[in-house]
């Protein structure tokens, strides 16, 4: 049997197991790495080699940051002070966060954005006495940071992919914002889906018990104490907490260093000065996300290095034949696209098409700008899985199941779909 072929019934079974969770989640990615190295489709030390990745570094220094922020009482802090100016409507709260979500991603990667927001938005829950709750939130907070990799140049990998690939090939190359004309109308999607379906769909579907809220600092009772009944000890270890969480968000910015140095060094502040256990972290490290993420990148390199991918690419394009039109080129690659995004990432999913869609525009004769851009935006949209995107793997610290991704983000991946492909005519020259 084919490598190719082999990668398509992993990962078929992956699903299959995914979707009945008869395994737990994380043991399910484990067991299709394996299968991949086992049945020769990936080398061994291909398999488990994302857990190498910088942005696994990232989640987990994020989330053992977010953890000493509740562990020395800042967040509750931070979150009476959200909710003091949003107030405990859940509506109004998931809107301020898709709003805030723009400027913030416009400009860093999504799961940057991710980074920053989960743990704000977890201190307006545990502050809120039950008004708003993580199974409603935590989603849309990843699909925001995940929309949010199309409003610029540099917001996401796959439209830097499609400008390199425009470059070496002579053409009109894209300007900063030219790829905001899909990701603004994508927010404003976003925006209503989750006041409206999407809020009914969560409150209908989702239902499984709320995760218990990271606990409160030990020497604190859970009680609305005021301020000066912290020692001085607790003071300066919440300030330090805050102060960690303030120097990511900056370097985040700046792009000082890497994510994964910049969140493992404020996750190695927060445990040197007490804010956090060594012993506390490890036990309140969500390592299901991690695990995911990690595997993913061995989902990605079997379709991938197996020709899985391209193999079910190039059929679909050949199967339309000459005459098929711009509009529908685009259409079908951008199809073709957020499916396998849901399943690789964002990165691979543009490197293995965007060249394909180059070639056949060039071809067909048809604009390769557009046709880029098209694979472009459409490998930015996966909310569908847990692993489609690192902002959505981040969401899991919600509690989800995986069928809950199906439901809430599929339902959403479609209509996104559909718009971008409306779109195209719009914004595209074809």
């Amino acid at each position: 049997m084919e490598p190719s072929t082999i990668a398509l019934v992993i990962i078929g079974i992956m699903m299959i197991l995914f979707i009945s969770e008869y395994i737990p989640l994380a043991t399910t990615s484990i067991l299709a790495c394996l299968a991949m190295a086992i049945f020769g489709v990936i080398p061994f030390t291909t398999a488990f080699a994302g857990f190498g990745n910088d942005i696994v570094f990232l989640m987990a220094g994020m989330i053992t940051v977010g953890n000493a922020l509740f562990e020395t009482g800042a967040a509750p802090r931070m979150g009476k002070a959200i909710i003091s100016l949003v107030g405990t409507n859940e509506k109004t709260f998931i809107a301020v966060l898709i709003l805030v979500a723009i400027p913030i991603s416009a400009f860093l990667s999504n799961t940057a954005t991710a980074a920053i927001m989960l743990p704000l938005a977890a201190s307006s829950i545990s502050a809120s006495n039950g008004k708003l709750t993580k199974k409603n939130t935590y989603m849309i907070v990843g699909m925001a940071a995940v929309t949010g990799g199309g409003l610029t140049l540099v917001s996401s990998p796959p439209q830097l992919i499609a400008q390199q690939a425009l470059i070496d090939g002579g053409h009109q190359t894209m300007g900063f914002f030219d790829i905001g004309m899909f990701g603004l109308p994508l927010f404003a999607l976003l925006l209503v889906y989750s006041l409206t379906i999407g809020y009914r769909l969560q409150k209908k579907a989702f239902e499984f018990e709320e995760v218990t809220e990271i606990a409160p600092p030990t020497s604190t009772p859970q009680s609305e104490e005021p301020p000066t009944r912290y020692t001085p000890l607790q003071t300066f270890r919440m300030a330090i907490s805050v102060a960690v969480l303030i120097f990511c968000v900056i370097a985040f910015i700046f792009e000082i260093w890497s994510p994964g140095v910049i969140a493992m060094l404020g996750a190695a502040i927060c445990i040197a000065t007490g804010c956090i256990t060594q012993k506390k972290a490890f036990a309140k490290m969500d390592w299901t996300t991690v695990i995911i993420f990690g595997c993913s990148f061995g989902f990605a390199a079997g379709l991938n290095q197996s020709g899985a991918g391209e193999m079910i690419a190039q059929n679909t394009v050949a199967l339309l034949g000459d005459a098929i039109s711009p509009w529908l080129l685009c259409a079908v690659l951008a199809l073709i696209a957020v499916i396998l995004t849901n399943f690789m990432s964002s990165t691979a999913c543009a490197a293995l098409l965007v060249p394909i869609g180059v070639l056949t525009a060039i071809e067909l004769g048809y604009d390769v700008r557009s046709v880029a851009m098209a694979v472009a935006i459409a490998s930015s949209i996966g909310y569908a899985t847990p692993m489609s995107t690192p902002p959505m793997t981040m969401a899991l610290a919600g509690g989800y199941r995986f069928k809950d991704y199906i439901k809430m983000g599929g339902l959403y991946n479609i209509l996104a779909y559909i718009l971008v492909v409306l779109l195209f005519p719009l914004v595209l020259n074809l």
